[in-house]
């Protein structure tokens, strides 16, 4: 393989893309399974500790960078080779779609929600019923995410063979 910006941008599709998707399934195989047997409060303190401390450089370039190098590798694909251009675009809009879309418009928004908590005012009743509707909601669409972010990057690594090929 010679090194090109070709190969760069794939190679960073690849990488970025695949960190994404070790995130997702990661934390799908670990705290979530981790968080279940917490008390309420305990849960949604956790949560509401997470949701700030992965808004960070390292977690932008991983989660933005997957979609910006998936979409550059697409390009760089459309007059080299044609099925790893399809291969790459399909992967491209699995990770927009399935995991910045359901991360932006279903897990953030209930982020948003368990932020302006103020779990010392609660009950234990509604803090109970509010761990049930985020806990149950949250970890669907992650599991949504998760699914899509792992066929993207499945697709991507497609696409790299297909671009040494």
């Amino acid at each position: 393989m010679e090194i090109s910006i070709k190969s760069f941008i794939m190679l960073g599709a690849v990488i970025l893309t695949g960190l994404s998707a070790g995130l997702f399934y990661g934390w799908s195989v670990s705290v979530i399974p981790g968080t279940q047997n917490v008390q309420n409060s305990t849960y949604l303190e956790t949560m509401q500790s997470i949701n700030k401390a992965i808004l960070n450089p390292a977690f932008y370039i991983v989660f933005f960078g997957s979609i910006v190098f998936l979409s550059l590798a697409s390009i760089h694909q459309f007059q080299a080779n044609k099925m790893a251009f399809w291969v790459m675009s399909v992967s491209s809009i699995t990770y927009l779609m399935g995991t910045v879309g359901v991360t932006g418009l279903g897990n953030v928004p209930l982020n948003d929600q368990l932020d302006v908590l103020k779990l010392s005012e609660m009950s234990d009743d509604s803090i109970a019923a509010f761990r049930e509707y985020y806990e149950t909601n949250w970890n669907h669409l992650h599991l949504i995410r998760m699914i899509f972010s792992v066929v993207s990057f499945s697709g991507a690594v497609w696409g790299f063979f297909l671009y040494n090929k």
